[in-house]
């Protein structure tokens, strides 16, 4: 079950089979079923969730009713809703299961222990905290300075393995964009290849 985990952990720091063996006993696993939830707005976030498996994608509901994506977390992602997990306040987005999943989950107080009983992993999210800020803010730039078509562009020549496995209408809201504007982009685009 912890394939995947040590796998990108160990592409970042090393770590010893004792550091192995310790870091497992933080971590519950959990699978999830297509659609179901793994946390709703307005709940507390009890646990930051890596996938071993599948694909989940995290989100806001506004008060329209209209989802924004906010994050497809699939093999070797982290997801959670940051701000609850480490404040205890309600969470303001939902995690959902697009797939079937298998998760390993940290609760904070086992986090927090973790990192101090095995301390290069607290270097480990550093980097991953560090990463995260990065490709926000580059997100944010891109949604202020490009084009539809040069964020779909980007994101289909950054992430191929998204396209393919998230729906059209998830990735129009990923992206900012209606589904009609998505489907149009990617007809030009087809149509000049």
């Amino acid at each position: 079950m912890f394939d995947v985990f040590f796998s990108h952990i160990l592409a970042k720091v090393s770590l010893t089979q004792a550091e192995k063996d310790t870091i497992k006993t933080f971590f519950v696993s959990k699978k999830l079923r297509k659609k179901q939830y793994l946390l709703q707005e307005g709940d507390v976030c009890k646990y930051m969730s890596f996938v071993e498996k599948g694909l989940l994608r995290s989100y806001n509901v506004d008060e329209k009713g209209d989802e924004h994506m906010n994050l497809f977390a699939w093999e070797g992602w982290w997801t959670s809703d940051m701000y609850s997990f480490f404040s205890g306040e309600k969470a303001v987005l939902n995690i959902d299961a697009i797939e079937d999943a298998e998760l390993l989950m940290i609760t904070r107080s086992d986090f927090e222990e973790m990192t101090l009983k095995v301390p290069v992993m607290d270097r480990y999210f550093r980097i991953l905290f560090q990463n995260s800020l990065v490709t926000k803010e580059r997100r944010l730039v891109s949604s202020n300075t490009h084009t539809a078509a040069e964020k779909y562009i980007q994101l289909a020549q950054n992430n191929s393995e998204l396209i393919r496995r998230v729906p059209q209408n998830l990735i129009a809201s990923y992206l900012g964009l209606a589904p009609e504007t998505l489907s149009r982009i990617k007809k030009t685009i087809t149509s000049h290849e």
